[in-house]
């Protein structure tokens, strides 16, 4: 690491050596390609707890039960092949913060009642549940721990894959149940599939502005803007050979990050076309495709 690296104030993570996003930076909805947009609105209400904004017959707008912001679009594409689990690029999962961890224990009790299996893990920094939708998108649905409780060890944030520890988390649900995706539910991060970890570096570091905060981890990064352990995940995990998704594929279609003002956004565009990525206008912002295809959206937040 660089000495200008090693001087910056925070105690961890690596920031780019040019633009750096601003830490009030954080993540806006995920627009995903489903097959049937009535089965997907069954489980996200049903099972996730989202409540419909808005509709169309061809597209659905989802957010918390009590939150007007958009956090999940679901786009009608009639017949969409379902992602596979292995050999595909683009979304390994969009992540759901819960704004507390007995939200969490509430949607855990709320998941074993109805009899739906899902993964957990412990991070250390964040502790999860994982679930599939009806066309195979990855979804986590997790709660932080305090920024007071991380590790951090030689300016990278300790993260890890623990069994969690779900007795503990049903406690600290107490006795109210689960009545959907609560007041404060935002889209935590989103976790991708890449085929190469040095070009993603090149593209969400140091073109976008996205702090380095996990590096040592077996064939991933995480980065983030404010310091917090990951806005972003990427990940080889796809194998040699690994393709895109394209049309006709249920997909992560597009995700958002969103920047206090316009012209954070514009900074961020001239910093991206400057390292020799396309970049065109959007509604309030910019849109870009990583090296791999995903689109991102980089719009204000005002």
């Amino acid at each position: 690491m660089t000495s200008s690296q090693l001087d910056h104030q925070r105690a961890y993570g690596l920031p780019p050596t040019g633009f750096r996003l601003p830490d009030a930076t954080r993540l806006g909805s995920v627009h995903l390609d489903v097959a049937d947009l009535d089965r997907s609105l069954a489980y996200y209400g049903e099972v996730l707890g989202f409540r419909i904004l808005d509709r169309s017959a061809a597209q659905a707008t989802l957010g918390a039960i009590d939150g007007s912001d958009p956090l999940v679009i679901l786009n009608a594409v009639p017949g969409a092949r379902p992602i596979p689990q292995e050999g595909r690029l683009g979304l390994y999962h969009f992540a759901i913060l819960l704004p507390d961890r007995a939200a969490l224990g509430r949607f855990a009790a709320h998941l074993a009642k109805a009899g739906i299996r899902a993964g957990d893990s412990d991070h250390l920094v964040s502790e999860a549940l994982y679930l599939r939708d009806p066309d195979g998108l990855g979804i986590e649905v997790y709660a932080d721990r305090p920024r007071t409780d991380w590790a951090i060890d030689d300016r990278e944030v300790r993260m890890d894959v623990k069994p969690l520890n779900r007795p503990d988390l049903l406690r600290a649900a107490g006795v109210e149940p689960w009545a959907g995706m609560p007041f404060g539910t935002v889209i935590g991060h989103v976790h991708l599939r890449v085929g190469d970890l040095d070009q993603a570096a090149t593209f969400f570091q140091q073109a976008l502005g996205l702090d380095l905060m996990v590096w040592s981890y077996p064939g991933a990064l995480f980065l983030a803007a404010g310091g917090y352990h990951h806005h972003l995940g990427v990940n080889t995990w796809a194998g040699l050979g690994a393709r895109a998704p394209e049309a006709g594929d249920a997909r992560l279609l597009e995700w958002t990050i969103l920047v206090p003002s316009a012209e954070d956004a514009d900074r961020a565009a001239a910093s991206i076309r400057a390292a020799g990525f396309e970049v065109t206008p959007a509604a309030s912002g910019w849109r870009v495709a990583d090296p791999w295809g995903t689109v991102l959206l980089l719009r204000s937040d005002d």
